[in-house]
């Protein structure tokens, strides 16, 4: 796991925190009914992590093995996912607020996301964070370009929880998202248009 810099953009930000959610209507087969948690977003761009694409191989006990954390076994396992198919070689920990090191990102108050050894050094050892992911690969968006796919309903947005972000049903946290803003997905149309 390499230890990318990770610092706050500036501007209003008003989907960092947030989750999207992918329509129909959006056909890269890499987001389909995907759920993403952004964890930056200005006018500059975004930043986020996909919560619903289970990672098979490697486990976390293998990872870590690979990595030299100690010790090992790890005496705490972590659920790891695909967090988007930009550099998927890169690794971040998404977590609760209630642990912190040098480097962390606070995202919004209640999330937390760091990407240094720190964070799996204290796992291993069976602390660190209450809740945490670990995903590998994150999603970018450049200058106005999540704008312009929300704009184009390719995305809907809506509130993180804790469960949204951090549980392990992967098959159904795409309908479950769903549910939450009271849409039934089987009414949702895979053609864009406006009123």
């Amino acid at each position: 796991m390499m230890e990318p810099e990770i610092s706050t953009m500036s501007g209003p930000g008003w989907l960092t925190g947030q989750v999207l959610l992918a329509m129909p209507t959006l056909r890269d087969p890499r987001f389909s009914q995907s759920v993403v948690f952004v964890c930056a977003h200005n006018e500059d761009g975004a930043m986020g992590l996909v919560l619903n694409r289970v990672l098979r191989k490697p486990r976390f006990g293998d990872l870590m093995q690979q990595l030299g954390v100690e010790p090992y076994p790890p005496q705490r396992d972590l659920p790891m996912g695909q967090g988007g198919p930009v550099e998927d070689h890169r690794g971040f920990v998404l977590h609760s607020a209630d642990w912190s090191a040098e480097g962390s990102l606070d995202v919004d108050g209640t999330h937390m996301l760091s990407a240094s050894m720190d964070v799996l050094q204290a796992i291993a050892a069976g602390g660190g964070p209450r809740q945490a992911r670990l995903l590998l690969g994150y999603a970018g968006w450049g200058a106005g370009q999540l704008e312009e796919e929300i704009w184009q309903n390719s995305w809907l947005t809506a509130a993180a929880d804790e469960d949204l972000v951090f549980d392990t049903g992967y098959q159904s946290k795409w309908q479950r998202a769903m549910a939450k803003l009271k849409i039934d997905p089987g009414m949702l149309s895979g053609d864009a248009g406006r009123a």
